[in-house]
């Protein structure tokens, strides 16, 4: 049995662009586009229009980052429908409020 020369050593993984913590939370790489949707509509839900919208994009956005979990490109964004969703609650509790005190 001959001496056989030494394998090279493996190649590094190649990095991606929003592979580490800070990356994503700098740069909105790797986000679930759901995700901005329910951030910037549970913003704009204490306008009280978009309250209801806020809701329904919310939820779609956790259950696309949820799906993407076994995914290879996984998606982030979970505090962003997070917050859509909170907001939203808050964007109906006015709506409620408006209309109790103008119509009851």
């Amino acid at each position: 049995m001959e001496n056989q020369p030494p394998l090279p050593p493996p190649l590094p993984k190649q990095a991606r662009l929003g592979d580490t913590t800070l990356e994503r939370m700098l740069l909105p790489v790797g986000r679930s586009g759901w995700a901005i949707a329910a951030g910037y509509l549970g913003l704009f839900s204490l306008i009280v229009l978009p309250a209801p919208i806020a809701l329904i994009v919310s939820i779609i956005a956790i259950i696309h980052i949820r799906k993407s979990r076994a995914d290879a490109h996984r998606k982030y964004g979970m505090g962003r429908a997070i917050f859509g969703l909170i907001m939203r609650l808050l964007g109906t509790g006015l709506i409620v409020v408006y209309l109790h005190d103008h119509y009851l």
